[in-house]
């Protein structure tokens, strides 16, 4: 590693750092790392071309009808995978099993489930664009036989004791598990969320608040022409850098947004005790939009257990005050954000 590697390295960790320390300060840090989740699957399943908005999200977990319904059920996958898999390795440690089973809650009852999920490939896989061959494919990865031997030989790696700092591991995991491709379909999906199973895993972060896939979908061609150059050249020091540039950039993004998110909820309180209306079901409501923030009048009802006697002019002083605005232009089954 050369002096400018190294000073990336170091600069990557420090904010990474600061990130995990904000973990353990937060208020109601398990609702943030809710609202990441959501976010995360959403931006991750948009690079594979899905086009669910956070609304269809909030509309999907309010039982109401959506159009783009494969989409987004895609999405709540997703979220499905990605709490599985932190759950799991509570108890479990990272390996082919745990990836199998993540990569099942993936595919099943979607537009995937037809490409055996949680089964390694049986037949050849290229990537290329819509379309395209075997022949003209921008990259093909190894066949099936191949593909076995070689997760079996990650398996292997993740559990090796490295002298590189895990930073770096994590870069080359997901380097080599794209390169590998071992699935039909979700090798991208799947490959993102390893990056945050393995610092999990290894304790770097105590708390799952880093997820790279906005990153990688600002830098998408980058991304993989950056992947290539490793495959065809082997040089892993321009991935590693645009990795940890990743991280780096990541980590400020996520405190810049927390930051945001505790200062508005800060903002509103002082906004209702100035107002004169900060009673204790004003603040329970305005607890519960920044855990769930697209909601109707009847689920304010039933979270809160209140009447919608009492619900109604709640909504409407939030209103008044543009903590929350109308959404549908509906006159009945309006929903609130």
């Amino acid at each position: 590693m050369d002096g400018s590697l190294g000073k990336l390295l170091a600069e990557a960790n420090i904010s990474l750092g600061r990130l995990d320390v904000m973990g353990y300060l937060l208020p109601n840090v398990e609702h943030i790392i809710a609202m990441y989740v959501q976010k995360e699957a959403l931006l991750s399943s948009q690079i594979e071309g899905t086009q669910a908005s956070m609304e269809d999200l909030f509309e999907y977990e309010s039982n109401l009808p959506i159009k783009n319904i494969q989409d987004v059920e895609e999405v709540v996958n997703y979220i499905k995978a990605l709490n599985h898999g932190l759950k799991r390795l509570e108890e479990f440690p990272m390996s082919i099993r745990l990836i199998k089973e993540v990569h099942h809650i993936l595919l099943t009852d979607t537009r995937g489930r037809e490409k055996t999920p949680g089964e390694f490939k049986r037949s050849q896989n290229w990537i290329g664009p819509a379309g395209s061959s075997l022949k003209n494919a921008s990259f093909v990865p190894p066949p099936p036989s191949e593909a076995l031997h070689a997760m079996g030989e990650l398996e292997l790696y993740m559990h090796k004791e490295e002298n590189l700092p895990i930073l770096i591991v994590a870069a080359l995991i997901h380097n080599q598990f794209e390169t590998i491709h071992p699935f039909l379909d979700g090798n991208g999906r799947l490959g993102r969320l390893l990056i945050t199973f393995y610092l999990c895993w290894k304790k770097v972060m105590q708390k799952p608040l880093l997820y790279l896939s906005y990153y990688f979908k600002l830098h998408r061609q980058e991304y993989y022409d950056r992947l290539n150059l490793v495959r065809e050249q082997g040089e892993y020091e321009q991935w590693i850098q645009f990795f940890l540039k990743g991280i780096l950039w990541t980590s400020e993004d996520a405190l810049r947004t927390i930051k945001k998110v505790l200062a508005l909820a800060d903002n509103h309180k002082k906004l209702l005790i100035q107002k004169k209306i900060a009673s204790p079901m004003a603040i329970a409501l305005l607890d519960h939009l920044f855990i769930k923030p697209h909601v109707s009048v009847q689920e304010i009802t039933a979270s809160l257990e209140i009447s919608y006697t009492t619900a109604q002019p709640l909504i409407n002083q939030f209103r008044d005050l543009d903590i929350l605005r109308e959404v549908t232009g509906l006159k009945r089954n309006r929903r609130f954000s």
